[in-house]
């Protein structure tokens, strides 16, 4: 049984939720989300204590083998109710001499010690500010989408273990080496 999977999730004021089969659709201050859960998931919508609307998590088979899928569609529902009232940030550092990174419309241009200039494309829903060249604050709404996009840019220069150099997210330990002796 899932321990997560069990526990209903408060709909905030301000958001609409809308069950249509396996699909969820979640909407708020922030924007919209839509997902698909698994087939065996069965999601509902009702009154929880004091009127406040829930929605409530259920396997329509064997709650044994469907454990980890029961936990994982409601993590994914709460995470875009979040997502439409909060929303989410990942803020990331560029560390090495002429590392730096600037937005020039819907691309992220980076120097990371290449003999070429870097561009990765800024997906939809998804915003990326820079500060003073270094520092960038990855926004959005939905988490997945924000985090896939904060890994593929951390992945075209990962910090490597001598000298730390390269993108990493803020706050991120990185186990340096000893390097060479003679």
């Amino acid at each position: 049984m899932s321990r997560v999977g069990k526990k209903p999730i408060a709909v905030p004021k301000g958001v609409d939720v809308t069950i249509n089969g396996r699909t969820v659709a979640v909407k708020g201050a922030k924007g919209q989300l839509q997902e698909q859960l698994p087939a065996e998931i069965l999601a509902t919508l009702g009154a929880g204590e004091g009127g406040v609307q829930e929605v409530s998590f259920a396997p329509t088979g064997n709650p044994r083998q469907l454990s980890a899928a029961w936990g994982t569609a409601r993590a994914m529902v709460r995470n875009m109710i979040e997502g439409v009232t909060a929303g989410y940030t990942i803020p990331m550092k560029l560390i090495g001499v002429g590392y730096r990174a600037t937005v020039a419309g819907k691309k992220l241009n980076m120097t990371l010690g290449y003999s070429h200039p870097i561009e990765v494309e800024i997906p939809t829903g998804i915003t990326v500010d820079v500060k003073d060249q270094t520092e960038m604050t990855i926004t959005g709404t939905d988490k997945q989408a924000i985090g896939q996009f904060a890994a593929i840019v951390r992945g075209k220069r990962p910090p490597e273990p001598f000298k730390g150099k390269g993108v990493r997210y803020t706050g991120e330990h990185i186990v340096m080496k000893e390097g060479k002796k003679k």
